[in-house]
């Protein structure tokens, strides 16, 4: 095995954790492909026993995965815009930000986050790759430049003088192969007393929760504090504050600043502290650590099938909701298809009509929930299960089972 760690080079001669070979988690199929052969990857996670950066090895180029057809909009999660919404609020006042600042999203989607800014009459620019969300982005008042974030965009936006007094990167860090590259580029672009602020789900929760179907092919890299603090480091970069979050199972957002600068020195650092003393006391830097992934999958997937095919054997109309990536790890993992779950719900548009990736499970309209009045009903996106939930209330008039399997097989 010649895998090396994409940040310190260090040979990684161990598996943590091999998830068979799957079909990129976002590439619905389209009806007139669906008798065509799929193209599937192997999806490995691995370990560094240096610097503990989680990680899976690049099968697909972000070109190939951010194309024109990418289909995840976050827009159409109440609860995600509800959460920009109010970490908007909170940063212009952090930041004390006005008409004169300058903030920049990396991973923009479809201006989710930035039309707040726009709102708020703070400068904004979005990057964004994918075509199809950033024309959104475009459409509610956001300036988004179809781009790749790279150390070579951030020197030209430089050389424009468009230095940033904060970036924004929410589940983004995860996305880029070229870790220090990218590093690199928020410093490059980053003012002398500027904020970065990054968002990721936390090893940690995802080790904890037993959050498994977070591994898909998008996600190069899963990020403990204590990692990540190592790897800003080298580039010269800060980590001053950290705040603790709900969304996506249990996630971290970090501040970030240049080393030695004015907001650097006057920051205790006594959160960072703690969620490292946190990490460190859970022994996040062994291997053996990393090991309880693969057994608290597997224990997952058998609960899960046994309790399917008992429904399923009692004559039980199963289906599921949301076409999610977490939900194609979880099906594709399980080896889950269409002669278990019928169908697939999801309420987003350019969803509807495809097919779940490997799984093959066709996508409908929310309407079909009514229509078909399932016995069972699986929340595959178990991290907006409360919000989920609320929608599906009117399935109780035929007393439809809700059910959820991560991090435990949960009935409603």
């Amino acid at each position: 095995m010649r895998v090396k760690c994409k940040f310190c080079n260090t040979r990684i001669k161990n598996v943590t954790f091999d998830l068979g070979n799957s079909a990129a988690s976002n590439s619905l199929i389209f009806k007139e492909f669906y008798l065509e052969s799929e193209n599937t990857f192997p999806l490995v996670l691995y370990t560094c026993p240096k610097c503990f950066l989680v990680q899976i090895e690049e099968q697909l180029s972000g070109a190939e995965i951010f194309n024109k057809d990418y289909v995840y909009f976050s827009s159409m999660s109440l609860y995600w815009v509800s959460h920009a919404k109010k970490y908007s609020d909170e940063i212009i006042n952090r930041l004390k930000l006005d008409s004169s600042s300058f903030v920049v999203e990396i991973a923009s989607n479809d201006g989710y986050l930035l039309k707040n800014f726009v709102e708020r009459g703070v400068g904004c620019l979005g990057i964004e790759p994918a075509k199809g969300t950033a024309a959104a982005a475009e459409l509610v008042g956001v300036p988004t430049l179809v781009e790749f974030f790279n150390l070579k965009l951030a020197e030209k936006l430089r050389s424009e003088g468009k230095q940033a007094d904060l970036i924004i990167a929410n589940n983004v860090l995860a996305h880029v192969p070229s870790i220090n590259d990218f590093i690199l580029a928020f410093k490059r672009l980053l003012k002398l007393e500027g904020t970065i602020t990054v968002e990721f789900p936390h090893l940690l929760s995802m080790v904890e929760q037993k959050e498994f179907d977070t591994i898909y092919h998008e996600h190069f890299f899963y990020f403990s504090l204590f990692t990540l603090k190592h790897i800003f480091s080298e580039h010269g970069l800060s980590i001053y504050d950290v705040d603790e979050l709900e969304t996506h199972g249990g996630s971290l957002r970090i501040y970030v600043t240049h080393q030695g600068n004015f907001l650097d020195k006057k920051s205790d650092k006594k959160n960072v502290n703690q969620v490292i003393g946190k990490e460190l006391n859970n022994k996040m830097n062994s291997i053996e650590f990393y090991s309880r992934i693969k057994k608290d999958a597997l224990n997952i997937k058998l609960k899960a099938l046994e309790y399917l095919i008992k429904e399923k054997n009692m004559g039980g109309k199963i289906i599921a909701f949301g076409a999610a990536a977490k939900g194609n790890t979880f099906l594709n993992y399980s080896g889950i298809k269409s002669d278990i779950i019928d169908f697939v719900v999801d309420e987003t548009p350019y969803k509807i009509g495809k097919f779940m990736p490997q799984s093959k499970i066709p996508i409908y309209s929310f309407d079909k929930i009514a229509e078909e009045r399932p016995d069972v009903i699986v929340i595959l996106p178990w991290n907006h299960k409360k919000e989920i939930m609320e929608k599906l209330l009117f399935t109780k008039q035929w007393n439809a089972k809700l059910v959820v399997f991560i991090p435990e097989l949960e009935v409603f």
